[in-house]
């Protein structure tokens, strides 16, 4: 019995050591995607929008962005440099009836995550007119073709940028240099994202695969004693 003990102490030291050497590989081996997020414009500033340009049907006055950037996840995706401003944006725009106003942003991104032998275009901004029951992507479609979208609708390209690709994954070598706070900040000078996120499914595969090797040690130590 003082066996079985002392092997299931000496397992359950090495599945702890296992855990922090996964815990510690995570950043190192960290990739993202390489895509266009999409935004809504709200009081408190950009928000992640929760359903896609094709779904969400944008109200008159609102505005809507797109962001051109590697992203690990939605809670690290880089936002929308421009501030947003619907009067400002649309200002030159009169309203017409049987109609809405919809502020569309455009950024295209940083030169460190654009695909190889791309340069991205200067971000920009367009006050689309479109019918009232229009959604995000019609809107985005009056003023930024054209678009590009693959098999499963993801959206792919806006003004023909990126030539090719879409939603690739990037390793943590090809993703570029992380901006500097000041290039990426937008109207509430907030970086583009954190470190806190979520752990990887790499990251659960890992410690998943050191907790099963563990509880087999430890059965086999009880099994001899």
């Amino acid at each position: 019995m003082t066996v079985a003990r002392s092997a299931a102490r000496a397992v359950g030291a090495l599945m702890v050591a296992g855990l922090l050497a996964v815990l510690g590989a995570v950043p190192a081996q960290a990739a993202g995607y390489r895509y266009w997020s999409f935004w809504e414009h709200t009081d408190s500033g950009w928000a992640y929008a929760t359903q896609g340009p094709s779904v969400l049907r944008p109200d008159d006055g609102d505005t809507i962005g797109f962001r051109f950037a590697v992203s690990e996840d939605s809670t690290r995706a880089a936002k929308p440099r421009d501030k947003g401003d619907f009067s400002a944006i649309c200002a030159a725009t009169p309203a017409k009836d049987g109609s809405k106003r919809v502020a569309v942003v455009l950024d295209f991104g940083i030169p460190e995550h654009a695909p190889g032998g791309e340069r991205p275009p200067r971000q920009r901004t367009a006050c689309a007119q479109v019918s009232e029951d229009a959604r995000a992507g019609d809107a985005l479609a009056a003023v930024a073709e054209p678009l590009r979208y693959n098999s499963a609708a993801l959206l792919c390209a806006i003004a023909g940028y990126p030539k090719s690709g879409c939603g690739e994954q990037v390793g943590a070598q090809e993703s570029g240099q992380r901006p500097s706070p000041s290039e990426e900040s937008g109207e509430s000078g907030k970086s583009d994202g954190g470190d806190d996120g979520g752990p990887s499914a790499g990251l659960l595969v890992g410690i998943a695969a050191v907790v099963v090797l563990g509880a087999a040690a430890v059965w086999q130590a009880r099994r001899r004693a």
